[in-house]
């Protein structure tokens, strides 16, 4: 009886593991500016690539200045199997700190969100 327990304790866990990438949701792999950058020229477009495909209707990000004020962008795209959002901005940035927020839903359905940023030098 004790060897049973056992081997059932030692395959749930299997299962377990097994099932991790069901469990996974959609990381920031890296992202254009990425975090934490010190840019010299201002970016017409945010890249961001993450670890599984988005839904793009229910996926995007905001560009905010030092100030907290929404920075004037296009309209957000998928490439690359739909784990790339590309974002357009409508002008090039002042110089400055910048923070990117995003929200993403996966294909698989897993909500996912965070934020980072980057300076424009003058």
């Amino acid at each position: 009886m004790k060897h049973a327990s056992v081997f059932l304790a030692f395959a749930g866990l299997c299962c377990l593991f097994a099932a991790g990438p069901a469990f996974a949701h959609a990381h920031l792999k890296s992202a254009n500016p990425a975090d934490k950058a010190i840019v010299s020229t201002s970016p017409m477009v945010l890249t961001l690539d993450f670890t599984e495909g988005l839904n793009l209707a229910f996926s995007g990000a905001n560009l905010q200045d030092a100030s907290g004020s929404l920075v004037q962008q296009g309209k957000a795209q998928l490439s690359n199997g739909d784990e790339t959002l590309t974002i357009p901005l409508q002008s090039a940035l002042r110089p400055g700190d910048y923070t990117v927020k995003w929200r993403v839903l996966s294909v698989d359905g897993h909500k996912s969100d965070g934020s980072y940023s980057f300076t424009v030098e003058p």
